[in-house]
Order: C-alpha cells, then sequence, then structure tokens
C-alpha cells in the first residue's frame, strides 16, 4: 500500500508520531497484564479483551469532559482511572489501591508492533522523531524506555493543556520545534487525528493498523488520495520516505 507524493513534501523535516494504536499495541498488552493480575489475585475470571476495549472506549468521553470544562484539566493517567474504577465497578471486581494503581499504569508499559522500533531507528537518520500523543509526559518516557523508543523528544497534549484534535496540539508541536507546520508530518493510524492535522497545515502520513482492536476489528474510513504517504508499517515508510528523497 503506497502513494505518490504530493508537492509539499521536500520540506519535511520532523515526524510526529500518535502513540495508542500507531507505534504500541495497547490492547493485546492490557489482555497480557489482566491475564496475569487475575492470576496473581485469584480475580474471577474475565475476558479481558472486552475489559481492554471498555478501557479505550472511555477514553474520547473523559477527554471531551476535559475540553467542555465539565473536567478541569486531568492528564491522562487521572482520566485512564476514571475510567478503569468505573469498569471494575461495573465488574464487580474489588482492588486493593496499591494494585489498582499499577494497574494503571499498564498504559505506561505497552509493548510496541513488531515494526515500530526498527521503523522508528530508521526514519530518525532523516528526520527528528517525536511522540505526540495525548498521554501525558511521565507516561511517554515510561514507555520509551520500557518499548526501546528512540524519540528524540517526547511530545504531550499535557504541554498545551488541549487533548488532540485540539489545534493547539498540532500546532503547539511545530512551534516548539522550531518549524513551520507543513515542515511537520503527522504520523498516525487513525485517519480522524490525520485529518485534524492536515487542517492545521501539518503533511500526513497514514499507516493503518489493522490488529488494534484485535482480530476482525475494523478500521475508520478513508478515501485513497487522502493523506500525503500511506504505508503498511514504519519500516515500509521509512523506505517509502526515503525513495521520495524526502
Amino acid at each position: 500500500m503506497t502513494s505518490a507524493a504530493r508537492p509539499g513534501l521536500a520540506g519535511v523535516q520532523a515526524l510526529c508520531f500518535d502513540i495508542f494504536g500507531t507505534v504500541v499495541d495497547w490492547r493485546s498488552s492490557i489482555v497480557r497484564e489482566g491475564q496475569l493480575l487475575q492470576q496473581r489475585l485469584g480475580l474471577p475470571a474475565q475476558d479481558w479483551g472486552s475489559f481492554a476495549d471498555d478501557w479505550r472506549a472511555g477514553y474520547q468521553p473523559a477527554m471531551h469532559e476535559v475540553r467542555t470544562g465539565a473536567l478541569p484539566w486531568t492528564d491522562i493517567d487521572g482520566l485512564h482511572r476514571r475510567i478503569l474504577d468505573r469498569i471494575l465497578a461495573r465488574r464487580g471486581l474489588v482492588l486493593a489501591e496499591a494494585d489498582a494503581a499499577a494497574f494503571n499504569r499498564v498504559w505506561h508499559r505497552l509493548r510496541p508492533w513488531p515494526d515500530s522500533v526498527a521503523g522508528l531507528y530508521r526514519l530518525k537518520q532523516c528526520f527528528t522523531i517525536t511522540s505526540l500523543s495525548n498521554g501525558n509526559v511521565a507516561l511517554l518516557v515510561n514507555m520509551a524506555r520500557h518499548a526501546g523508543l528512540p524519540w528524540d523528544t517526547v511530545l504531550s497534549a499535557e504541554l498545551f493543556q488541549h487533548y488532540k484534535p485540539d489545534p493547539e496540539v498540532y500546532l503547539g508541536a511545530a512551534k516548539l520545534l522550531g518549524l513551520q507546520p507543513a515542515q511537520v508530518m503527522m504520523v498516525a493510524a487513525h485517519p480522524s487525528d490525520l485529518r485534524a492535522a492536515a487542517a492545521c497545515g501539518l503533511q500526513t502520513a497514514y499507516v493503518p493498523r489493522p490488529l488494534e482492536r484485535g482480530p476482525g476489528g475494523s478500521l475508520e474510513t478513508w478515501q485513497e488520495g487522502e493523506f500525503d504517504v500511506v504505508a503498511p508499517d514504519f519500516v515500509a515508510l521509512a523506505r517509502q520516505l526515503a525513495t521520495l528523497q524526502i
């Protein structure tokens, strides 16, 4: 899966990466840690796939509460914990505070997709590479250390007190990098993220992750030619950008 270059790509100097689902496999990571937690604590048997899906499903509504002022600024660790507590209550699961806090930090320990680390190292040879995630800075730093993600810097929505897809995040990232929006490429597995970045003048690279929501999971719809570059994984993205001589 590839696409032709569009005018303006030659000026790209930095790549900003969405994280959850694009760089790391949140679902299988949560399933694995949930199973280990169940074994360690002797919890009732759970469908940890649906647990992970429920946890992720609370993500957008929680950020909407912050965006609308229903909640004061709350970082993703805080929002994840609010969602987790509700899921545990619905399922009748009771965890000690230390266990709940440790499980909430599973988001700091998500495993990368098989191509992520190798692809990032290749891309790093030609571009500044950075996260641009709704995850908070501490989460992203811990994740990078855990997964071996070779960022040049860590950028987070927390720095701008806004969550994607608010334009302050995309424009703020370009400003902190000392670049014009058109010199920055957003890389994501989610077309909605890329559309918001493009509306702010960033270039876009779509890297679909068909297994993000597990076997049989669906992808967001998108149109051929909608994004500047399309690649099946990060290694292919690096190869394609090198071929385009960006």
